[in-house]
C-alpha cells in the first residue's frame, strides 16, 4: 500500500477526547504542514531578491548608457533642466544654481590652468566673453598684447575700469537658455549658421553676434573664454550665442584656444560639443574644457566627426 499522506486541512470533527494514537497522527500533520510553509518561504525570498538585483543592474546600465552618450539630447531635455534648476534644489545646486554667487569663481586649479594657458601664448589678442575681476589679471599678464571684454550687465561695466591695451564692450542678447533647444535644431536645419560665411554682421542665424564691434570681428584671436553671459536661469541669456560665435571667430585665426567655463552645465556641454567638437578638445581642468580650433575659412560643418 501507498504511504499515508498528510493533508492540512483544519479539523472540523466535534470535539471528543484524543485517543494517544489519533493525538500522536494530528502532531506529525501539524509539524508536516508547519515545515512546509517555512520551506516555501525560505526558497521565495532568494527569488525575490535575485529578481530586485537583476532589475537594479539593468537601471544602472541603462542610466550610464544615457549619460555617457554624445548624441543629441531628446527634444526638450535642455528646458526641462533649466526648468528644474529654477529652484534650490540639490540638482540645482549641483549643475545650475540661481543662488550660488560663487558659481562662476575659479577654483585655484582652474584658476591656474587658465594662467599657464595664456603664459604660453603672451603677447597675445585674447577675447573673454563675462567680465569678472578674477579675469582682470589676464589683462596684467598680456601685458604687449589686447585684452577685449564682453558684457552685457551695465552694473559690471561701471565697477570696472579698462587698462592699456584692453577694452570693455556691452553687448545685448537676442537668446535665452530656456529656448536652448529650438536654437540648436534651428543651427542644424539652417544654412545660415554653417561655419561658411565671412562677415557675422550679415549672418541670420540667431546664434550669430552681429552687434559686436567691428574690432572683435575683424581680430584674429588667439585665445577665446567663454564665461558669459549669465546661464543660470530659464530667462537669462544662455551662452549659447557667445559659443556659437567664438566658434566661428576662432576659425579666421591660425590656431585659437577656446576656453569654455561651467562645462558640468546642460548647455555649455552640448553647445560646445556642437560647434567646438570633441575632436580639438585639447585638454580640460575642473569646469573648463579647452579646444583647439585651427583656421578653416572655408569650412561648411563644424565637426568632422
Amino acid at each position: 500500500m501507498p504511504p499515508e499522506v498528510f493533508h492540512c486541512h483544519p479539523f472540523v470533527t466535534p470535539p471528543i477526547p484524543i485517543q494517544p494514537k489519533s493525538k500522536q497522527i494530528r502532531t506529525l500533520q501539524k509539524k508536516y504542514c508547519q515545515g512546509r510553509m517555512k520551506f516555501t518561504k525560505r526558497k521565495l525570498i532568494p527569488v525575490l531578491v535575485f529578481i530586485l538585483v537583476i532589475a537594479s543592474l539593468i537601471r544602472l546600465l541603462k542610466l550610464t548608457i544615457i549619460t555617457s552618450s554624445p548624441s543629441l539630447p531628446s527634444a526638450g531635455s535642455l528646458l526641462v533642466r533649466q526648468q528644474k534648476c529654477s529652484s534650490s534644489s540639490s540638482i540645482c545646486r549641483n549643475n545650475i544654481s540661481p543662488s550660488n554667487a560663487d558659481a562662476s569663481v575659479l577654483t585655484e586649479k582652474e584658476n591656474r590652468f587658465l594662467l599657464d594657458l595664456v603664459s604660453r601664448r603672451i603677447p597675445c589678442k585674447i577675447l573673454v566673453f563675462g567680465l569678472e575681476p578674477q579675469y582682470l589679471s589676464l589683462a596684467s599678464l598680456n601685458d604687449g598684447g589686447l585684452t577685449v571684454f564682453i558684457e552685457d550687465n551695465p552694473e559690471k561695466i561701471s565697477t570696472m575700469k579698462s587698462l592699456n591695451k584692453t577694452r570693455i564692450y556691452k553687448v545685448e542678447y537676442q537668446t535665452i537658455a530656456a529656448e536652448a533647444f529650438k536654437l540648436l535644431k534651428h543651427a542644424r536645419e539652417n544654412p545660415d549658421c554653417a561655419p561658411k560665411f565671412q562677415l557675422p554682421k550679415l549672418s541670420r542665424c540667431k546664434l550669430a553676434l552681429t552687434n559686436l564691434p567691428e574690432e572683435v570681428h575683424n581680430t584674429k584671436w588667439d585665445v577665446v573664454l567663454v564665461d558669459g553671459p549669465q546661464g543660470d536661469t530659464p530667462d537669462s541669456p544662455g551662452r549659447m550665442a557667445a559659443i556659437y560665435t567664438a566658434s566661428i571667430l576662432a576659425r579666421k585665426g591660425n590656431v585659437t584656444d577656446i576656453l569654455v567655463h561651467d562645462v558640468d552645465r546642460m548647455i555649455e556641454k552640448w553647445f560646445s560639443w556642437e560647434f567646438l567638437c570633441e575632436e580639438n578638445l585639447v585638454s580640460s581642468k575642473g569646469r573648463f574644457w579647452n579646444f583647439g580650433i585651427l583656421r578653416e575659412p572655408n569650412a561648411t560643418k563644424f565637426c568632422t566627426i
